[in-house]
């Protein structure tokens, strides 16, 4: 095997500003011995419930690359000899981003964990509701303000969509302390944590007990090509794949990222929610209000009692729908319902699809066949980004720790950046951060991120712009 430096243009930087952690020991290794792990046990919120735009083709933005010519034979943390071979490269897009996707003696589920310190796990409810009313008198005070300062006069619509974006940005604290309720990581109280991520996440439109089943599967399947839920890529070769990369070849690259931002980030969410756009192939088309829709054998969304949930959601959604409509009724108007909730909605709402696409989406992170997926490979096609610390105090840490919630989403997020420096360390090889700032890489995602292709390597996907070749 021989090991060989990427690109000689390609700019070596270290894998975190935050760490000291040389090259040589965080390059991706290709084993060339299969551990034959199974899939890991189905995650608690499943188990509880009761029934920079330019083209990165070659040289990755991802900080992965290798900068030695020589063969190099070293050990993983099992012991296992193993050398990096990265002699295809060039026939395949972004393989230098992805190598290490090629490992095959992947840790189980309980070695990872067992990396991780036994207090991380430890739910604290106190701290938890502390985090809840913060981010819910935050959001509160926003829509305070705006009532009372700013005339609701069409003269005023700049400081309109400034209200907006400042308060849906601070509501997304709300939405993700809601998420983490349905994950079982608020507190050991069950009712309690139910009945906090039920009013909160229905204040916010969101259907609780649905989103929960559809989002545990969503962790039970990260970056799985057909059982996946949420952000599941078109294959290229498909109508649907073929679409996008057709439409982006005809109207152009800012065009179209322009389009393809606006379609995903506005309409993303209420048409995964009413259709399961994105969701799973195998699940057909789903509706988080209607248990009925899509798949219902052995792929269904919603099966058994938890049909019974969803319609338990729906009672929250629509009791808070009436209580909007009710409100314009009573104010003579549905223009105080538009300003002061809908558009912050709106906001809330592109942040949430916006953190998503962005923690298991770029041009070097692959998806994979039913064949080759094991929960390793799926925990860790996760990436953590730099949102700074405004966003991360009022999203708790919900982009930056995602890696650490893939591996087990019952970590309270106020653990979460301990838990993160253990796996950092212990899987270096297998740990993703991208450093590039968050509106960079969404441009680049927007842009190039349209639909996968087969890589010819151990089942891997990766994600292309161009059409196939007839």
């Amino acid at each position: 095997c021989k090991r060989i430096a990427p690109c000689g243009s390609h700019r070596v930087r270290a894998r975190d500003s935050r760490s000291a952690t040389s090259l040589a020991a965080s390059s991706p290794k290709v084993c060339l011995k299969s551990s034959g792990h199974a899939h890991s046990p189905v995650p608690y919120s499943w188990r509880y419930s009761g029934g920079g735009s330019g083209s990165l083709s070659q040289c990755s933005k991802r900080q992965r690359a290798v900068d030695t010519t020589t063969t190099t034979t070293t050990t993983n943390y099992e012991g296992v000899p193993t050398v990096t071979d990265l002699s295809g490269l060039g026939a395949v897009e972004n393989q230098v981003g992805m190598t290490y996707r090629s490992l095959d003696a992947l840790p189980t589920r309980k070695e990872v964990l067992a990396a991780i310190p036994a207090h991380c796990f430890k739910k604290n409810t106190a701290k938890s509701l502390l985090y809840a009313f913060t981010s819910t008198a935050l959001t509160a005070a926003c829509g305070v303000l705006g009532y009372l300062f700013i005339p609701l006069q069409a003269a005023y619509w700049p400081a309109w969509v400034a209200y907006a974006i400042v308060t849906g940005t601070v509501a997304t604290g709300a939405w993700v302390v809601a998420h983490e309720c349905g994950h079982g990581a608020f507190s050991d109280n069950r009712t309690l944590q139910d009945a906090v991520g039920y009013a909160l996440h229905s204040a916010l439109l969101v259907p609780y007990f649905s989103w929960q089943r559809s989002h545990a599967i969503h962790h039970a399947n990260t970056n799985h090509l057909e059982e996946g839920e949420t952000h599941v890529p078109a294959v290229a070769g498909n109508p649907k794949g073929d679409a996008g990369l057709i439409a982006k070849s005809k109207i152009g690259e800012l065009p179209w990222t322009v389009l393809n931002s606006i379609i995903v980030l506005l309409f993303g969410w209420p048409a995964y929610l009413i259709a399961g756009a994105s969701g799973g192939p195998v699940r057909g088309a789903t509706n988080h209000f209607w248990p009925w829709a899509g798949e219902q054998g052995r792929h269904s969304l919603f099966p058994g009692g938890w049909k019974k949930k969803v319609l338990m959601s729906d009672v929250g959604v629509f009791a808070v729908i009436g209580l909007l409509a009710y409100w314009a009724y009573a104010a003579g108007s549905i223009m105080p319902v538009l300003a002061l909730y809908v558009g912050p909605y709106l906001v809330t709402n592109a942040w949430l699809v916006g953190y998503t696409w962005l923690q298991h989406t770029d041009v070097d992170i692959p998806h994979y066949a039913k064949d080759t997926w094991v929960w390793a490979k799926g925990a860790f096609s996760t990436v953590d980004r730099p949102y700074g610390a405004i966003l991360d105090f009022l999203h708790h840490r919900i982009g930056s720790t995602h890696v650490a919630h893939h591996v087990d989403h019952t970590i309270p997020h106020y653990n979460a950046v301990e838990a993160t420096e253990a796996l950092k360390k212990a899987f270096p090889h297998l740990y993703m951060y991208d450093p590039t700032p968050v509106h960079q890489a969404l441009f680049r995602v927007a842009s190039k991120c349209i639909a996968v292709k087969p890589s010819g390597k151990g089942g891997q996907y990766v994600f292309t712009d161009q059409p196939l070749a007839a």
